[in-house]
């Protein structure tokens, strides 16, 4: 089916209507963030490892796409908002054990001192933990939803961090060696493309969508996720200056990645055609409605690969990448 597209530049009202409702959803989710990480008296270092490591300057990219693709399904549950930030939880928790020493030994997230290095190993650990059981009961508790879809939702986040998903990702990228990229993909997947999946299999559980569409959205977070994890790699070139991109580079050094793999050329080749696919499949999935392409368009437009100078005229969030790869 065809893709409708539009440029960034000359924008008009219809624009700047969806770029209010992305605000307006992002501030939804920042403060429900803060409510439910809220200190409640216990000013203690827990509690403010577990607030710092959430509530820092992130994209919000996984519980916004969740609502975005919801309300492109027809979904506006008043317990949508709750539902993301369970995942945003998830992903946070994640991303404080990545950061550990054990691990790919970051000392830099998100602009600031990484959880280990600010509050150290011992609560950054225990965070981590609390952060993913806090998830867990955030969706348990979500009444708004009937306790079957509740359970579904429960599953799918549960099934996301373990051994099928970011625990085997990571274990992948810290002991798989030399790979094929074949192999690659698969580590690229579990590593980013499977928060990416859980948050559009949860969208679509809560909007009772039908399989065909369920494939569709999978498709997409695969593609989507391989895009976003080629992108990371291109931003990890030591050349990058970290106060940028938010995060230490050089991380990927001596790892089997398909930048270090492939080359700049192959691996760019790979991210244009994962976000082509990307695109296609989301139009498969939620016909000409634009709110998550247009939160994917402007993702891509801000953070990707190997940046150098804007260009304007993008009409989708494939060129949006491409413009800037």
């Amino acid at each position: 089916m065809g893709t409708q597209t539009w440029r960034f530049d000359g924008r008009g009202h219809e624009d700047n209507a969806q770029d209010d409702e992305l605000d307006t959803l992002r501030r939804d989710v920042e403060a429900r963030l803060a409510q439910l990480l809220a200190e409640d008296g216990r000013a203690d270092l827990l509690s403010l490892a577990m607030r710092a490591g959430t509530l820092g300057a992130g994209k919000r990219m996984r519980p916004l796409l969740m609502m975005l693709v919801a309300r492109d399904l027809g979904c506006t549950s008043p317990a949508l908002v709750d539902i993301a930030c369970a995942v945003e939880m998830v992903h946070a928790a994640s991303l404080i054990l990545d950061d550990m020493p054990c691990m790919d030994d970051a000392r830099l997230r998100r602009g600031r001192p990484a959880i280990h290095v600010e509050y150290g190993e011992d609560l950054a650990i225990l965070s981590s933990v609390a952060l993913l059981s806090r998830a867990f009961c955030v969706i348990s508790a979500a009444h708004a939803v009937p306790p079957e879809v509740r359970t579904r939702l429960v599953c799918t986040l549960g099934e996301t961090v373990g051994t099928q998903g970011l625990v085997r990702g990571q274990f992948l990228d810290l002991h798989g060696g030399a790979r094929s990229a074949g192999e690659i993909a698969v580590t690229n997947d579990l590593k980013t493309g499977v928060l990416l999946g859980a948050a559009v299999d949860m969208a679509a559980i809560v909007a009772q969508a039908d399989e065909r569409v369920v494939g569709s959205l999978r498709a997409f977070a695969f593609a989507a996720g391989q895009a976003f994890q080629i992108r990371d790699d291109f931003q990890d070139d030591p050349a990058n200056d970290s106060a940028v991109t938010g995060k230490d580079t050089g991380k990927d050094a001596g790892k089997a990645t398909f930048v270090n793999t492939l080359g700049h050329d192959e691996a760019r080749r790979r991210l244009l055609g994962h976000v082509a696919e990307a695109e296609r499949h989301l139009g498969n999935a939620v016909g000409q409605r634009q709110g998550t392409r247009n939160f994917m368009r402007s993702l891509f437009r801000q953070g990707a690969a190997a940046p150098r100078t804007h260009e304007r005229g993008a009409r989708s969030f494939a060129d949006a990448a491409g413009a800037r790869a």
